[in-house]
C-alpha cells in the first residue's frame, strides 16, 4: 500500500513544471499533496535553477514569484479581480449576479450540466482555472472524482478568499486539493500531464482568450476534456451597427471579451488545437467542451 501512494505521489510531483522552461520542477522535501502543507516547499527548476516558494495560501508559480510587486502590466479585466473588496465580494453577491443578466443556472447545476463531459475522464487531475474563491474546486474536491483538484487563478486576494472558505467547510478533504498562482497563458504543468481544465465565467476575462486555450491545450493528456462557460451576446444586440468595432475597444480598454456567436468559441478551440466542440446554451449563458485529439 506505501509502495503505491509512493508511485502516486512521485506522479504528482512531475506534474508541475517550471512556468519559463516548462522543465520539471525540484522539491525540496518529498510533498504531501494538500491544502496547507503544499505552499510550505520550495520549489527549483531543474534547467533555469529559478526557484518558486509558497506562502500562507498558496503555491506561487507565476514568472515573477519571488519578486516584490513585479508582474508587469495587466489589464483591467485582471486588476479587478486582484482587489481585496471584489475577491471578498465575489462569492458574496458578484457570482450571483451572472444567474440575472446572464441566465448562468448556478455552480451545483452546472457541474450536474458537465458530468457528462467529465465522465472519461474521472479518477483524474483536474484543474479549475480562475478559479476565484474556490466554487468549483471547492464541488471537485468533494465529489471525490479527482485524484488532483488544483485551484488556479493571478489572484493572491482571490485565492486568499479560496483557502479561507475551504478551511469553513465541515466535509470536504483537504488533501490532493492545492492553490497554485499562475498565469492562464504560461501555465507551469508539464505538457500532456492534466486530465481536465475546467474554467468557469473565465474566458471573457482573459487578455488573450487563444493563448490561454493554447496553453490549456499543451497540458491536457491527449483525450483530455476542456470544459468552460461564458455568455454571448447575439439575438438583436448583434445588429448594433459598428459591434465589432466597440468590440474592439471594449476589449482593448478593458481586457475583456465579448463572443456574439457559438462559432466564435468553436473556432477558438479549433485553432488551439482541440476537437469535437459540443455546447449548451441557456440564454446568453453557455457551456462548451472540447478534448485534445488521442
Amino acid at each position: 500500500m506505501q509502495r503505491t501512494n509512493s508511485n502516486e505521489n512521485e506522479a504528482k510531483k512531475q506534474v508541475l513544471a517550471c512556468p519559463i522552461c516548462y522543465d520539471m520542477l525540484i522539491w525540496d522535501h518529498d510533498p504531501v499533496f494538500s491544502v496547507d502543507s503544499t505552499p510550505r516547499f520550495i520549489l527549483e527548476c531543474s534547467t533555469c535553477k529559478k526557484a518558486y516558494s509558497g506562502n500562507e495560501t498558496h503555491l506561487d508559480l507565476t514568472l515573477t514569484s519571488g519578486t516584490k510587486k513585479n508582474d508587469g502590466y495587466m489589464p483591467a479585466s485582471s486588476e479587478v479581480f486582484r482587489l481585496p473588496l471584489v475577491s471578498f465580494l465575489y462569492e458574496r453577491g458578484w457570482r450571483q449576479g451572472f444567474t440575472l443578466w446572464a441566465g448562468f443556472p448556478g455552480p451545483e447545476k452546472e457541474f450536474e450540466m458537465m458530468k457528462d463531459y467529465l465522465n472519461p475522464v474521472t479518477g483524474g487531475r483536474i484543474i479549475d482555472a480562475s478559479c476565484a474563491s474556490g466554487i468549483f474546486s471547492r464541488i471537485f474536491a468533494k465529489s471525490e472524482l479527482f485524484s488532483l483538484v488544483v485551484a488556479l487563478d493571478f489572484s493572491e486576494t482571490m485565492l486568499k478568499q479560496c483557502y479561507d472558505f475551504i478551511k469553513q467547510e465541515q466535509n470536504i478533504s483537504q488533501e490532493n486539493l492545492i492553490l497554485v498562482r499562475a498565469d492562464i497563458a504560461r501555465l507551469p504543468f508539464a505538457s500532456s500531464s492534466i486530465d481536465v481544465v475546467h474554467a468557469g465565467a473565465a474566458l471573457h476575462c482573459w487578455p488573450s482568450p487563444s493563448a490561454g486555450v493554447a496553453e490549456i491545450s499543451r497540458i491536457l493528456r491527449p483525450g483530455g476534456v476542456f470544459v468552460a462557460t461564458t455568455y454571448i451576446i447575439d439575438g438583436p444586440l448583434s445588429f448594433i451597427p459598428f459591434l465589432s468595432l466597440i468590440r474592439k475597444n471594449f476589449r482593448r480598454i478593458s481586457g475583456s471579451n465579448m463572443y456574439l456567436s457559438k462559432h466564435e468559441l468553436e473556432d477558438l478551440c479549433a485553432t488551439c488545437g482541440l476537437v469535437d466542440y459540443t455546447y449548451v446554451r441557456n440564454g446568453r449563458f453557455i457551456m462548451i467542451a472540447a478534448r485534445k485529439p488521442n
